[in-house]
């Protein structure tokens, strides 16, 4: 029987380890402990790139199989001029919000794959611009008490209660939710992986 390559995701998000058990991979999650706030960047893209690599290279550091690959994201929403990444309290989001209704934001997230046995590194990041509703106060005031909004970047999300409020996208959908998936294939096709060779059997988490 085939033997599966270990597979890492340098993230604490449930919607990236979603992703990946839809697609097929069964990873194992180690936080990598870096701190964002402290990063800063010139443009969105730089920075989620940046955070990216850093976590993938903070994980890899603590990783003692030879036959493991990590994976590191980061996702910034590029919005009239800002970067932003998740709101830092209540009223910020709500202000967020406020000023995001009715327009439409870029939502990069960077993506670092390293190949543990080689410490071969394979990088992208990806936009996807979102168009956004235009929902009023008090369903702001509702989606912002949900403390979803919080925890993500740009304080919203696609695949949870702020999808209501995505009146429309242009680009990857997947990457707006935490990973690209068609990229995350063309990258370990760089490092010489298949990523069918990643698929796993059995029975997968709906």
């Amino acid at each position: 029987m085939r033997r599966v390559r270990t597979f890492i995701l340098a993230s604490a998000s449930p919607a990236r380890r979603r992703l990946l058990t839809h697609a097929g991979i069964d990873p194992q999650v180690v936080v990598s402990g870096v701190d964002e706030s402290v990063i800063e960047a010139g443009d969105a893209a730089t920075l989620a790139g940046t955070l990216a690599a850093l976590k993938a290279r903070a994980v890899l550091a603590s990783v003692t199989t030879t036959d493991a690959l990590v994976l590191g994201c980061d996702s910034v929403l590029a919005f009239d001029g800002e970067i932003l990444g998740k709101p830092g309290s209540a009223g910020e989001a709500t202000a967020r919000w406020k000023a995001m209704r009715g327009r439409s934001g870029v939502l990069h997230t960077g993506h670092c794959l390293i190949d543990v046995a080689t410490g071969e590194a394979a990088e992208a990041v990806v936009a996807t611009t979102v168009h956004f509703a235009e929902p009023d106060d008090d369903e702001i005031a509702a989606y912002v008490a949900s403390g979803e909004p919080l925890e993500v970047a740009g304080a919203f999300t696609i695949d949870g209660l702020g999808g209501a409020f995505v009146a429309g996208i242009e680009g990857d959908h997947t990457n707006v939710v935490g990973l690209s998936v068609p990229t995350l294939r063309l990258l370990l096709a760089r490092l010489g992986v298949p990523i069918t060779s990643l698929w796993t059997r059995g029975r997968m988490d709906p």
